[in-house]
């Protein structure tokens, strides 16, 4: 039958649920493992809300279900597909994801200091920036003392690494 000739009601409810933080296609899901226990504690918070719908009101109650099922399923990829990185056994004299780095933008001479993380943990009000950002990839294996060159087709910035802590 066509879906034209079923009632509104009827119709199943699709939940619109915003995709996660951006992974670009063929980049491990790298994650610290702070990050992998807030992945963790976001599925259980999930969980807890759908056992706790109230089911009186059908259609609501199917809603609601449908949108925490579909955000349940965004989250289990990303929990499936994590790679915790234990940042302790990499150079700690080098940068590498998990790593706290203070650089000075030689430009402007201002300082700032970001850990690198996974995509799901990065929030920049917090310090944390994605591995997958133009930013991270220019700090990259360098060493304090080294320059990083942040280029962005017609703007350029050069960074010099200060410190580095794991």
């Amino acid at each position: 039958m066509s879906r034209g000739f079923v009632k509104e009601d009827d119709q199943e409810d699709i939940p619109l649920v915003p995709p996660r933080a951006d992974l670009p296609s063929g980049t491990d899901n790298f994650v610290t493992q702070i990050g992998l226990n807030l992945l963790l504690e976001e599925k259980e918070e999930l969980l807890r809300e759908q056992e706790n719908l109230d089911s009186s009101q059908e259609k609501e109650y199917r809603i609601s279900f449908n949108h925490l099922n579909a955000k349940l399923q965004l989250l289990t990829e990303r929990i499936t597909s994590a790679k915790v990185v234990d940042s302790k056994k990499l150079p700690q004299d080098e940068i590498h994801f998990g790593a706290t780095v203070t650089f000075k933008n030689v430009e402007n001479n201002s300082t700032q200091t970001f850990q690198l993380v996974g995509v799901d943990e990065a929030n920049i009000a917090q310090k944390k920036l994605s591995f997958t950002t133009p930013l991270a990839k220019a700090l990259l294996h360098k060493k304090a003392g080294d320059h990083g060159i942040l280029d962005l087709g017609a703007k350029r910035s050069t960074f010099k690494i200060l410190k580095i802590e794991y």
